[in-house]
């Protein structure tokens, strides 16, 4: 019997053939004249069919949730049984201003909490060494350990999951972890991830994060990785993080490709290390942006999910299931929300945060629709919370599992950035690694070039953007959001008070913690990470800390390429 004897072959056959015979018929009146693309530049058909799954393997291709090969989640019950993390990233004037906006924040609904420092803490400045009107605008000044302790006063932070967007050397968790001490905590107790560990991201993407140099930082992640893996086994010491890359100017794509290569980076090292993967991937998690093109986020996450799946055992011969899971936060993206229209963010980041969430992510920050000019008031912040409880409960997205599963044209669009993702590996691969791509600024120049060209689409207007380039009103000037500052005088008291801390330390003490701490940095041996534990314990501000490992270390220094 042929195949035209079958009658399952003959559908199959006569549909491909009227699916072709309707896509000629219908060319002009369905655009199929024009050659459309996605932003990761993948070519997109007016209609998909079953022949664009020639394969159709679905044990190989999509499988279950929480079983090979992760296609459709890395849990078998994924928000069905339990819901993603609602994390909202916060970040506020003095410490005590960020107390009280997380307390109201997580009686809103909230269920983890990150704090986001001021741009000075970034650069690893103390408040004392900055111009006070630059201060507290777009994050929370966290300079000492009792900022730290006054962030968290009366949170507890034993039964939260925290957020810390915090830089190498991780000051701030040396801060949270000393807090934990002097309150009787056991560090067993806390849980939580390092934001921003993923230095590399840094120099590519984030210039204002250049604290020490690539082999310093290098250096500091991966003590702090094998400190905390003995001390404080329930923190996350990396998350990898693509959002900066995508923010840059990187397609989906290569966002999701160059976020994987990263990874690579940091497995291999921490391998070289004499560390187990079976062990240390376990606590890699990946934190990336989502843009607005809806249906090719969904595909870069699920291609993301199952390429890391196979990848962490091909590689590096893993075959425990839980260091092979895709576990990633998601934060919906500024870089689409506009200053013009503003309210009309309110959609934008709710297309955004449904393309996460039927992606598979872990948790979700989901921007205030103000957040395109500063850190998000009160009100918006309550609304991007809301929006999170409205896609849970409302529209009853948790119901099934990974929904658009089976979708002919997410099945074939997942496929297809699967193969640009693998691409963008392979280019690294080639030029020796993510860390040598970056030094020879091989990445920069790719991001550069996706960048201007999306940026060419828009001021073209082949790329809409509601009330930027189409749809544009007469706006009042107050009908836009105003950027907040703290009160002069409230950051004013706030360095007052740093220099009153400083005076009353015991500067023997600060001295000797210091000092061993430019030794441990010296060492090829000593721990740095346990040695700033020691020092956050003698009072060493954020400021001091950044100042003797960027002496030992060397300092970050941004690459111009052409």
């Amino acid at each position: 019997m042929n195949k035209y004897d079958n009658p399952t072959a003959t559908a199959w056959f006569d549909i491909n053939t009227a699916a072709e015979t309707w896509r000629r018929s219908h060319d002009s009146a369905i655009g199929m004249d024009k050659t459309l693309k996605n932003r990761s530049r993948i070519e997109v058909q007016p209609l998909y069919w079953p022949a664009d799954d020639p394969d159709g393997n679905y044990a190989e291709k999509l499988g279950f949730p929480g079983a090979n090969p992760m296609t459709r989640g890395i849990y078998p019950t994924m928000h069905r049984g339990r819901t993603w993390s609602q994390r909202q990233l916060i970040g506020l004037g003095r410490p005590a201003d960020f107390n009280r906006r997380v307390k109201r924040i997580l009686a809103s609904g909230a269920t983890a909490l990150s704090i986001i420092p001021c741009n000075s803490v970034y650069r690893g400045q103390d408040c004392d060494e900055v111009d006070a009107a630059l201060l507290g605008t777009c994050g929370t000044v966290i300079n000492t350990v009792d900022d730290m302790d006054i962030c968290l006063q009366d949170i507890p932070i034993d039964e939260l999951s925290i957020g810390l967007n915090d830089p190498s050397p991780f000051t701030m968790l040396a801060q949270m972890l000393v807090v934990a001490e002097n309150r009787g905590i056991d560090w067993t107790k806390i849980s939580g991830t390092s934001n921003q560990s993923d230095y590399i991201s840094h120099f590519v993407a984030n210039h204002m994060f250049y604290r020490l140099s690539l082999t310093g930082a290098r250096r500091v992640l991966l003590d702090t990785i094998e400190f905390l893996a003995e001390h404080v086994p329930n923190w996350n010491p990396l998350s990898v993080v693509g959002q900066h890359m995508q923010q840059a100017g990187a397609t989906p794509a290569e966002a999701m490709g160059l976020t994987l290569s990263s990874a690579i980076q940091y497995a291999e090292d921490c391998r070289a290390r004499g560390m187990d993967p079976e062990k240390f991937l376990e606590r890699f998690t990946f934190f990336f942006d989502i843009s607005i093109s809806f249906f090719e986020e969904v595909a870069k996450f699920r291609a993301g999910r199952r390429i890391w799946n196979r990848l962490v055992g091909e590689r590096f011969g893993v075959t425990n299931p839980r260091a092979k899971r895709f576990k990633f936060h998601a934060q919906t993206s500024g870089c689409d929300l506009t200053r013009q229209q503003p309210m009309n963010n309110i959609a934008r980041v709710t297309v955004q945060a449904m393309a996460g969430i039927l992606g598979g992510l872990q948790s979700l920050h989901t921007d205030g629709y103000d957040e395109v000019v500063s850190t998000p008031s009160e009100a918006s912040a309550k609304i991007a919370i809301a929006t999170q409880n409205i896609l849970k409960h409302e529209a009853h997205l948790c119901d099934v599992i990974d929904p658009l599963g089976g979708s002919y044209y997410v099945e074939a669009l997942t496929d297809a950035m699967e193969k640009e993702i693998l691409n963008v590996i392979a280019r690294i691969d080639a030029e020796g690694g993510m860390f040598k791509a970056v030094e020879s600024g091989f990445v920069q120049r790719m991001i550069g070039v996706s960048a201007l060209e999306f940026q060419d689409q828009v001021e073209r207007g082949e790329q809409i953007v509601v009330g930027v380039n189409a749809y544009q009103e007469e706006e009042e000037a107050s009908a836009r959001p105003a950027l907040k500052r703290p009160d002069r005088a409230h950051m004013g008291a706030q360095i007052a008070r740093l220099t009153e801390i400083k005076a009353g330390r015991d500067r023997k003490a600060l001295a000797t913690a210091l000092g061993a701490l430019r030794e441990a940095a010296r060492s090829q041996t000593e721990n740095v990470f346990a040695a700033e534990i020691d020092a956050v314990r003698a009072g060493a501000t954020l400021g001091e800390i950044v100042t003797v490992l960027r002496e030992e270390l060397g300092f970050g220094q941004p690459l111009i390429v052409a």
